[in-house]
């Protein structure tokens, strides 16, 4: 039955091979050819051990194919690509002054790789934008061998959702389809998502991440695609969004007026849409041309079968241990068929979820296992979860996404590891979570109060600077600056805190929300060397399994990559007034008062933003880059909260009836977050919805009622 199965998915794929690439669905224009014979030659002629130095823009000039010996530590390796690069640089860079005769054999070959009346300005540009590229061919061909296991349930997946069967080959650009492969990014899986993009189709926890399984990864990757497509209504955009955002393509459709990929790849200027996510729509179409012609360029090849197995449903919280007794089955196997299972589970520190999916070899499987499932003592079942005690912080973990997963309070958090917004939290910390023994106890609530006309506070018994901020609602970084003490968390009564400038005379108004309580929007020098650490982790982190190397061109998948509003300011300092978000909330990011935001736009005292509308902003304390970064780090925290408790199965369309309204359908009908409703449905006036008008509705399913 295996290989029949296997057997009728390659033969659907093999039609669409003898049919070709659906131009109308993937248009190759003639702008592309350089980009995709680029990476066709990355792809099939030189393996991880070489690279080409190229030129970044123009990558039909390549200028040379350097040697990478394997022994060679990444020290080494550096030195070598910067050396090359800088002999080439040197040399174009002596043609862009307009010598042309008494060339030397190397100068004349650079020159010859370029049209015959080339400009000093171009040769000039070329010595800027020299480029390495690592190349791929060994790992193609492991990805083509390993693509045979998961194609079929690609494809079954694909047809199923009405997509193209060409989209089967993604995850050769991601991942060459090694379903353990990660990346510095925070990247896992055959499919390269992020925490904060699977959150929304899968359940990824310290128990379970869906990333890891290559089947539930597939299905969330589907409807990923299908959404980006939906927005964006054209292939090659929706597959750039898979790397870029579907806000980024947005942007740039609304800066260029167009759809077309060849002009967004050859014009658009985005600060972030940088050489990855220019070149993976001409990545997706080589990797295509290379999957389909595998025997010209690898000869014969034997792929992967699928594995054969069966899926039984874990009826309560299930120690490992009594599992590989009930189903007699060994833990490696265990592991080998289940990697959504987290590494505290095949530990013991967890238990197997109750209504975890379990799969198992069907070779292994020589009896009912319903009835070996019931015969487990009562003794060995459990109504919950393991409490945990600690959380060890991952890349993309946030404050009050890591309260949301064990039901804890932020300020428990905050309190109970000394957290303050001057030091943000870093990957590999331990964050202490509250015990049962101790852990229900809940941080004294703190009143919220005006600041004083005097503008000053006397610190009383028991206060700390934690407790004077969310008292009177001003961030931890304002008060330290305005406060400069010797040791943040040694206050004397009597002390006497200054809590605004001296020359702001009315009450405090700088409010955000859950975010502020944590200050995990800091001050820029904070994203700097949050930034730094970072990069050095990145280095530090070689030894995680499978890691990505960084020169392959696989997605990033920018933070929020699946919500398709636009954070960003315009070039005329405007934002989009999104769901959510108040004037308190751009006076604490752009560390004004409100009232200045409600003077530049002519705002009345007591008026409140409205969502879609457009905003005028001042940036007099802040960059426009810290103000972003404040911004995406306040929805970042309140989607990551929400999609701890939910994820996206479906959507539903919904012709608006008379008397209905955005909000109403939100609220009231299908119980989604006006945010997310706008997310599904980017273009459409929350204000104002016409009689007959198509809304699509998220289908929302609580994580507790699948996974226990």
């Amino acid at each position: 039955m295996k290989i029949f199965f296997f057997l009728l998915f390659s033969l659907m794929f093999a039609v669409s091979v003898e049919a070709g690439t659906n131009l109308a669905l993937f248009p190759r224009a003639a702008e592309l050819d350089p980009a995709v014979k680029f990476w066709t030659r990355v792809y099939t002629e030189i393996d991880t051990g070489h690279g080409f130095i190229h030129d970044s823009k123009h990558l039909d000039v390549v200028y040379e194919v350097i040697s990478l010996p394997a022994n060679q530590n990444h020290r080494a390796r550096d030195k070598a690509i910067k050396s090359a690069k800088d002999r080439h640089a040197q040399i174009l860079r002596l043609l862009a002054r307009g010598k042309r005769s008494n060339l030397s054999t190397e100068e004349e070959r650079l020159l010859s790789l370029w049209p015959a009346d080339v400009s000093n300005t171009t040769l000039r540009s070329a010595a800027q934008q020299l480029r390495f590229q690592q190349g791929q061919a060994d790992k193609f061909r492991e990805g083509l061998i390993r693509s045979g296991a998961w194609v079929p349930h690609i494809l079954q997946t694909l047809s199923e959702q009405n997509l193209p069967a060409e989209l089967a080959v993604l995850p050769h650009v991601e991942s060459s389809f090694n379903p353990n492969a990660s990346s510095h990014a925070g990247a896992v899986g055959l499919w390269q998502f992020t925490r904060s993009t699977g959150q929304r189709f899968m359940r990824i926890d310290n128990v379970v991440d869906e990333r890891q399984d290559p089947y539930m990864a597939t299905v969330a990757a589907v409807q990923l695609l299908e959404r980006n497509y939906a927005t964006l209504g054209h292939w090659p955009l929706a597959l750039t969004a898979y790397n870029h955002g579907v806000a980024g393509m947005r942007r740039a459709i609304r800066s260029l007026k167009t759809h077309n990929i060849e002009t967004i790849i050859e014009r658009y200027r985005g600060r972030t849409f940088g050489f990855a996510s220019r070149n993976f729509y001409p990545a997706f179409l080589a990797a295509l041309d290379v999957d389909r012609n595998a025997v010209t360029y690898f000869g014969h090849l034997e792929r992967d079968l699928p594995a054969s197995m069966m899926i039984v449903t874990v009826p309560e919280y299930l120690d490992v241990k009594t599992l590989e007794v009930a189903l007699n089955i060994g833990r490696a196997t265990l592991q080998k068929y289940n990697p959504a299972l987290r590494e505290a589970v095949w530990t013991g520190r967890k238990y197997v979820p109750r209504n975890f999916q379990l799969r198992l070899p069907s070779a292994h499987v020589n009896s009912d296992i319903s009835v070996m499932l019931t015969n487990i003592p009562s003794s060995e079942r459990f109504v919950r979860q393991k409490r945990d005690r600690s959380h060890r912080v991952r890349q993309g973990d946030t404050l009050s996404g890591i309260a949301a997963q064990y039901g804890v309070r932020v300020e428990a958090l905050v309190s109970l590891n000394r957290i303050n917004g001057k030091h943000l939290i870093y990957v590999g910390q331990n964050i202490v979570l509250p015990t049962e023994k101790r852990g229900n106890t809940r941080t004294k609530s703190v009143t919220q109060e005006h600041i004083p006309e005097s503008g000053e506070y006397v610190v009383r018994r028991g206060d700390s600077i934690y407790r004077i901020t969310q008292r009177f609602g001003i961030g931890e970084p304002t008060l330290l600056r305005l406060n400069p003490l010797q040791n943040r968390h040694k206050l004397e009564i009597g002390q006497v805190l200054r809590l605004r400038e001296k020359n702001l005379a009315s009450p405090g108004i700088l409010v955000v929300a859950e975010a502020k309580t944590v200050q995990i929007q800091a001050d820029a020098g904070a994203l700097n060397r949050t930034t730094n650490a970072l990069n050095e982790m990145k280095h530090q982190q070689q030894k995680t399994r499978g890691e990505l190397d960084e020169n392959v061109l696989a997605s990033v998948q920018v933070m929020l990559s699946a919500d398709p509003s636009d954070y960003t300011v315009a070039s005329d300092q405007t934002i989009e007034v999104h769901a959510l978000e108040t004037l308190g909330h751009y006076a604490e990011w752009l560390r004004i008062r409100t009232q200045n935001l409600r003077t530049i736009n002519a705002m009345d005292f007591g008026e409140h933003v409205v969502s879609g509308t457009r905003l005028k902003l001042v940036f007099s304390r802040v960059t426009e880059e810290v103000f972003e970064s404040r911004r995406l780090s306040y929805h970042q925290g309140l989607q990551e909260k929400f999609f701890n408790q939910f994820r996206i199965r479906d959507t539903h369309p919904h012709t608006v009836q008379r008397g209905e309204s955005v909000w109403g359908l939100a609220l009231k009908k299908y119980q989604v977050p006006v945010w997310l409703l706008r997310q599904y449905n980017p273009d459409l006036d929350l204000n104002r919805v016409s009689l007959g008008e198509h809304v699509n509705i998220p289908v929302l399913e609580r994580v507790a009622e699948t996974t226990g």
